[in-house]
């Protein structure tokens, strides 16, 4: 089974985090409580995705958008 790609915009330092949200168009919003700083916020966000997807974090991987705010993940299910 292909992986699933999910589309994610990260919101780092965020107090209401951590949690996920689902936006309008369908792309999920990440609310970490990590900088953006050394991978931190892309880190906290795997281990959020994988919580919320109920997969080991060896699962989720960061397809595309390293240093932006507007990410691409593939999780496998």
């Amino acid at each position: 089974m292909p992986p699933t790609v999910v589309r994610a915009t990260i919101k780092p330092n965020s107090r209401k985090g951590p949690l996920v949200e689902t936006a309008d168009d369908g792309t999920l919003i990440l609310f970490v409580r990590a900088p953006a700083v050394e991978g931190k916020a892309n880190r906290a966000a795997i281990e959020l995705l994988a919580a919320h997807f109920d997969v080991p974090k060896s699962s989720v991987r960061l397809a595309a958008g390293t240093t932006s705010r507007f990410k691409r993940f593939e999780v496998d299910r």
